[in-house]
């Protein structure tokens, strides 16, 4: 199997056959082996039923349902567990992005790891999605380094290891591409087509955004300081204990040279509060460093990742 393409779908009954006969098309024109894989994400609709009405007429469609809605994010991991491609493509099924862009992304991946769309040209209202939007990805290009134009956009192509080693949560499926970085991939960028929803509702809010900051700040932390977690802690806590020290200090002198009274005095309780600040951020870090050494070390998990050997290996 050459290329799998990943599609969570939600409520679309009014999209799922059309899409499906576009994508056929355009992957047949491609001339590679491919599976379409849909995954319901618990579905009220008729969606299911359509889905299993086209996979009884093609062999290379796979139907995953799972037993709830559980989010964009966890369909996009069921459909990477059993996906079977060596490259693996993603896109929403709303019909806003077009297959058609597909072949495109296959070229490029040929010099690259992962392969992001741009909607450039976006049709949705600017308001209430494409201003957010700009934002949100600057915000995360600044915070991340990984500099895209348009990171909420699903269409995107994976070489099949990179996205084998991610683990998935939350809403983490628009960040892949910032979290991928930290295993030295090679990433790009391509205008792609996009066009107004026609059918069926949108499930996208402005309430996404509050999550897309909150998983920003998770992402960030992950990418920097996941295998050092004192390094993210201790120097909070090395300041606020320095502080509380000082001002301890200058009042001990406050008291016993110049006999003042510091017991009613609230730099007296400011000092004492930095110092404990301070000894609980060291010790959460020291806590962050004995659970990251276990989890390593029982599961076995690397702080590294070979991308090739070159020459005899004998492991």
């Amino acid at each position: 199997m050459t290329v799998s393409v990943v599609i969570p779908v939600f409520n679309e009954e009014e999209n799922v056959r059309e899409l499906h006969g576009t994508l056929k098309a355009v992957m047949d024109s491609t001339g590679r082996e491919y599976e379409i894989i849909f995954v319901d994400d618990g579905s009220t609709d008729k969606t299911l039923a359509l889905l299993e009405d086209v996979r009884s007429g093609d062999d290379a469609v796979v139907v995953l349902s799972l037993r709830r809605n559980f989010g964009q994010t966890a369909a996009f991991a069921a459909g990477f567990d059993y996906a079977r491609g060596d490259i693996i493509v993603t896109m929403d099924g709303d019909l806003q992005n077009d297959p058609g862009d597909i072949p495109k992304l296959l070229d490029l991946i040929k010099d690259y790891d992962i392969v992001s769309g741009w909607r450039k040209r976006r049709k949705d209202p600017f308001l209430s999605r494409r201003l957010p939007s700009m934002i949100a990805n600057w915000l995360i290009s600044k915070v991340t380094g990984v500099n895209l134009h348009d990171y909420g956009c699903s269409l995107k192509a994976y070489r099949r290891d990179v996205i084998k080693n991610l683990k998935l949560y939350g809403e983490m499926h628009r960040f892949i591409p910032a979290v991928a970085k930290w295993y030295g991939v090679k990433i790009t960028e391509v205008e792609t087509m996009h066009h107004p929803r026609l059918r069926g509702k949108s499930k996208y809010g402005i309430s996404r955004t509050v999550k897309v900051v909150l998983d920003l700040i998770t992402v960030k932390f992950l990418l920097s300081f996941s295998t050092k977690p004192l390094q993210f802690f201790g120097p909070v806590g090395l300041l606020s204990g320095s502080l509380g020290v000082l001002i301890s200090f200058y009042l001990t002198l406050d008291k016993f040279l110049f006999g003042k009274d510091i017991g009613g005095r609230p730099l007296l309780l400011l000092g004492s509060l930095l110092i404990i600040v301070g000894v609980q951020f060291i010790g959460m870090g020291l806590l962050g460093e004995m659970v990251v050494r276990v989890y390593h070390e029982t599961q076995k998990k690397p702080i590294y990742v070979i991308k090739k050997i070159i020459g005899p290996g004998n492991k």
